[in-house]
């Protein structure tokens, strides 16, 4: 994402989408009550009766949110609101949405969060991960490019064994074939790591007919799942974690881990609305988890500014404030304990 222009302090922000993760940011900072202004392409008809005829215009529209979700394939983020200023087109307060999508450029005028604002920052700098994701077993192998925000799913190759119970690509030399197409990711993502993992000695067996350069860009592993279950255990596991520690989902399955840990021990952790809150009031969290999900929920149900207080109140006493994707492993866990947790300074 590219900050073209910005004042934080009056609540203003231009910016232009380059990533699909960007999506995945603009939908946790997306509130209602926010506006989004940007070009839009509408059909409009001209002129009346007989004579009338639909063209298709671009206008630059100005919505107020009510409203924010992903379109299929999660490769669009639309906005649903209503016309905040006259258009000579469409009239102020009908309703309308926006879509926003990779190249999109916007303004965006809204109350920050610090936390928020961060997000901004931290998706507009450089996206180095060139990372793959491999799980295999015995005949076939899932694929996936990790992304800053989770990781990309890329598909999977079956062997021969497979024959029966999928149309996929079939291969007798299967293991020979999994260099290949891992070559080719290489080549197409300018991929410069590759996790490698897998129940019992496959790896081993692939890693015989691997070549040196593509040996000495990976990291072998061990997980006891195949698919994407195996991605989401791969990612948890500690020599994975450490290959990837300036990684976002890396910490986010930490923090989660770390939550868990206090809450079994009664530790420095808590979960639900309730209990959060509280801690938040007595100014004893030191990092709020709250999941994707939970925010959606809320703006689905009006009940968001709730939560939007714990934030602000986590957020003015020096708190830090995590928002965790509930796609991936780490999520979907905070989302079975309410969607929302705390690590504590201190014990309330």
């Amino acid at each position: 994402m590219k900050i073209l222009r910005s004042d934080f302090k009056k609540g203003f922000v231009h910016l232009e989408i380059d990533d699909v993760d960007d999506l995945f940011v603009l939908n946790k900072i997306l509130d209602k009550g926010d506006f989004i202004k940007g070009k839009t392409t509408r059909k409009i008809k001209l002129g009346d009766g007989g004579n009338a005829k639909i063209v298709k215009k671009t206008l630059t529209l100005k919505i107020c949110v009510e409203k924010v979700e992903f379109g299929k394939g999660r490769d669009v983020l639309r906005v649903l609101g209503t016309i905040a200023e006259d258009s000579e087109d469409v009239p102020k307060g009908s309703h309308q949405s926006l879509n926003l999508e990779v190249w999109s450029q916007f303004s965006l005028e809204k109350e920050f969060l610090d936390f928020q604002i961060e997000e901004l920052r931290e998706a507009s700098k450089e996206k180095t991960s060139k990372i793959l994701l491999v799980v295999l077993e015995r005949d076939n192998a899932s694929f996936a490019l990790l992304k800053r925000y989770g990781y990309l799913y890329l598909g999977d190759l079956f062997g021969e064994q497979e024959k029966k119970y999928v149309k996929e690509q079939i291969s007798k030399d299967f293991y020979g074939e999994v260099v290949k197409v891992l070559k080719g990711y290489v080549g197409k993502y300018s991929v410069e790591t590759i996790i490698l993992g897998s129940p019992a000695f496959w790896k081993d067996e692939l890693k015989g007919k691997m070549d040196a350069s593509l040996v000495k860009k990976t990291i072998f592993a061990s997980c006891h799942s195949g698919g994407k279950n195996g991605l989401h255990e791969l990612l948890s596991r500690e020599e994975v974690q450490v290959a990837l520690k300036d990684e976002r989902i890396t910490k986010e399955i930490q923090l989660i881990h770390t939550l868990l840990v206090e809450i079994g021990k009664d530790g420095l952790g808590v979960y639900g609305f309730s209990d959060v809150r509280e801690a938040s009031l007595q100014g004893a969290v030191k990092s709020l988890l709250v999941s994707d999900r939970c925010i959606q929920e809320r703006r689905e149900k009006d009940t968001f500014y709730e939560l939007e207080e714990i934030m602000k109140t986590v957020s003015s006493l020096q708190g830090e404030v995590h928002i965790i994707h509930s796609d991936f492993d780490a999520g979907q866990k905070l989302d079975g304990l309410g969607g929302i947790g705390a690590l504590l300074r201190y014990a309330v």
